[in-house]
């Protein structure tokens, strides 16, 4: 089975993974591409918002960020080698929004794993921007995917 992700050298920006759905119809591909990078204890995660991601005011849009926040923490756990792709769902996600965002300048996520349980991971992380150094902040928690038990004949 192919995996639902790629996540390959980028060959623009060296040092930086490239994270993105093989699905361009997914809502992944509303965000992407996504550009990885891990350094120490913190995993970078960017974006270039685009037009499509604004509000009226010509903002990055309050939705937008959230679903980036949210793609961020998978991504981020991919980087940290903590999880696999699709291995995982969000339980809780909580944000605190400091400024705004411009389009067309790459947002950064900026993510540290604080604690891996077996079926729990606990992330939390600031969203960052060239002239406005913190435009939010955010946690949230993923629980890892268990594999399905395993299947016994029936005794006839």
């Amino acid at each position: 089975m192919t995996a639902p992700f790629t996540y390959d050298d980028d060959p623009d920006q060296p040092g930086w993974k490239r994270w993105q759905f093989r699905d361009a119809t997914r809502y992944n591909a509303f965000l992407e591409p996504l550009l990885v990078k891990v350094e120490d204890e913190i995993a970078r995660v960017r974006m270039l918002p685009r037009h499509e991601h604004s509000n009226m005011r010509g903002d990055v849009h309050g939705g937008a960020l959230l679903g980036f926040m949210d793609v961020a923490l998978f991504a981020a756990a991919r980087g940290f080698g903590v999880l696999s792709a699709g291995g995982a769902v969000t339980l809780d996600l909580s944000a605190q929004f400091i400024g705004g965002g411009k389009i067309g300048m790459p947002l950064e996520a900026r993510i540290e794993l604080l604690r891996e349980t077996r079926n729990m991971l606990f992330l939390r992380g600031l969203i960052v921007q060239a002239d406005t150094p913190t435009i939010a902040s955010f946690s949230g928690t993923l629980r890892k995917s268990t594999p399905p038990p395993a299947t016994v004949p029936d005794p006839e």
